[in-house]
């Protein structure tokens, strides 16, 4: 039986949380488990998750002694006892039926991972035209930054909030994500994954914060994520990168 692992990474979340953990519970097939790998959060991240584990028996708490993304969802991953790992971050929300969506995807051996497509959205309006290049961006970046894999392997550029899921198995043969990577870390993990097979980008939407373009406003904002995702194309440093990108909350 293929069964899913959720691993979601916290730092002050508890505004973004709640919403989240009431869609898991909507899941259906539902997790084998949660895990939720804090990175030292100063607001009332784990009195609410300690809360909500009344509700749900099968969220886990656990610590990480760093505040980094991939280290955290690398812990997460150790731990994990499904199959599939999901990799959802805490704005993030997954439709009801999306653990399916990942077990049909990856019943096929020459897929290796997958990703969603991403709408993002506030509570009174939504981002159609960054949801639209963030689409059309997972296509054209692996073209212009990696053809060979792109043509040959079946390379997609995906990104955090696309929830990206993949075989446990091949999570940790390939290394996992790099620990000390602060950013771009989906990428570099796909990059290893795409030996296994390709990275499918499949039909369904999942819906993710805008809070990003909210606090930068829509030109900043989609400026620095073509900045970014060029500057790490041609191999800029992404401890530099970093000082682009800070934490919204």
């Amino acid at each position: 039986m293929t069964t899913v692992s959720i691993i979601i990474p916290t730092l002050n979340e508890e505004k973004a949380l709640p919403r989240t953990l009431r869609q898991i519970r909507q899941l259906f097939p539902a997790p084998v488990e949660v895990i939720v790998v804090d990175g030292g959060s100063t607001d009332r991240t784990i009195q609410l998750l300690r809360a909500q584990q009344l509700n749900m028996p099968l969220l886990k708490i656990q610590h990480s002694q760093v505040a980094c993304r991939a280290a955290q969802m690398n812990q997460g991953a150790t731990a994990a006892t499904g199959n599939i790992l999901c990799f959802l971050h805490a704005d993030t929300t997954l439709p009801d039926d999306g653990l399916a969506v990942m077990q049909q995807t990856l019943a096929d051996p020459h897929t290796a991972a997958g990703g969603f497509i991403s709408l993002m959205r506030g509570p009174m309006r939504t981002r159609w035209l960054t949801s639209f290049h963030n689409y059309v961006k997972s296509y054209y970046a692996p073209l212009l930054f990696r053809p060979h894999l792109f043509f040959f392997k079946g390379a997609r550029l995906l990104f955090g909030d696309q929830v990206i899921f993949c075989r446990r198995a091949q999570f940790l043969a390939c290394g996992g994500y790099t620990d000390d990577l602060p950013i771009m870390e989906e990428a570099d993990l796909l990059l290893k994954l795409v030996r296994f097979g390709r990275i499918r980008q499949v039909n369904r939407v999942v819906e993710s914060s805008d809070r990003r373009v909210e606090k930068w406003g829509f030109w900043r904002a989609n400026a620095i994520f073509l900045y970014v995702g060029f500057l790490w194309g041609v191999g800029y440093s992404p401890e530099k990168l970093r000082r682009l990108y800070a934490d919204i909350r």
